[in-house]
């Protein structure tokens, strides 16, 4: 299972009812954070989560709506005695930004492991799963991410006993391991059958509509998407400023065939963006205009209720 909670959905500037840009995922005892805008740090406490797990850390750019709140974060971890590394992931230059923020935190009782993206996509394999960077249109290099969670196919025990294979090897290779035993070179495959449907997920913010946002989110189980503007007769302004509209965001996951839409990244002159989630469901029907602390645990499907 995967928890997801989008922190905060604003951009530009902190609201007292809307914090900047941030999401929090966790999986398997790892946790993932997405931009750190201002604010951050206090979303996380409302929602009852902590920092010092955080073993990633994404971003997106090095605008300060989306990485303002890092040197707070990091003294934050620093002070609950975190040892262990802290990998952090983002466009060219993200050490020397990184490096400039922590002026302020320059002493950390971790060490940070920096892996800079380049190109038009990037995919990193991580402990039990993977994410895939890929390049939007903002007006400075930008990336989205899609997190990506496999699930191997159905330990067969007919076809274990039917191998010979000892009990004993039985968990190592459902777990994906390949065990040498008598001669013999026992594999995965030998006991799996194919693999099943995982879970993914696609966030993306600060870009205009591009085809590679589609292919990037096409059969998400949840995209996460900017929508900066909700207003009607905003497209103009959104075009200039390399932002996306409600609308447009609407029009990405329809043609993506995702399952659920949530929008994010309000501008702060958008007091009430809940007022268009009606229109917005006329493109898109599973659309959430989501605000701060918007929560989900999305499960792997029930294969026996044939989903």
């Amino acid at each position: 299972m995967l928890d997801v909670c989008l922190l905060g959905t604003g951009g530009m500037m902190p609201l007292p009812y809307r914090w900047l840009t941030s999401l929090m995922m966790r999986y398997n005892g790892s946790s993932i954070l997405i931009d750190c805008g201002e604010g951050t740090q206090i979303a996380m406490k409302e929602k009852g989560w902590s920092p010092n797990p955080i073993d990633v850390i994404c971003f997106t750019h090095y605008h300060a709506d989306h990485i303002s709140g890092l040197p707070g974060m990091l003294l934050s971890m620093g002070n609950s005695d975190r040892t262990e590394p802290l990998t952090m992931i983002g466009p060219k230059g993200l050490e020397r930004v990184v490096n400039s923020l922590r002026v302020i935190a320059p002493e950390l009782p971790f060490e940070i492991n920096f892996r800079e993206i380049t190109g038009q996509e990037d995919e990193i394999q991580m402990d039990g799963y993977m994410l895939k960077a890929f390049r939007v249109n903002h007006n400075v290099i930008c990336y989205g991410y899609s997190m990506y969670i496999d699930r191997a196919g159905k330990f067969s025990v007919d076809a274990a006993k039917a191998a010979d294979i000892p009990l004993k090897y039985w968990n190592p290779l459902q777990k994906g391991e390949t065990i040498e035993f008598e001669g013999r070179i026992l594999t995965p495959d030998m006991v799996l059958g194919p693999p099943r449907k995982g879970i993914k997920l696609t966030y993306c913010t600060d870009t205009r509509p591009t085809d590679l946002i589609a292919e990037n989110a096409a059969d998400s189980d949840l995209f996460i998407c900017e929508g900066m503007y909700g207003e009607p007769g905003m497209e103009d302004k959104a075009r200039e400023h390399k932002h996306m509209t409600f609308y447009e965001a609407a029009g990405i996951a329809k043609k993506a065939g995702v399952k659920e839409l949530w929008l994010t990244h309000y501008s702060p002159s958008l007091s009430y963006p809940k007022n268009y989630e009606g229109a917005v469901r006329k493109i898109f029907e599973n659309t959430h205009v989501a605000k701060d602390g918007r929560s989900i645990t999305l499960a792997f499907e029930d294969e026996e209720q044939g989903k």
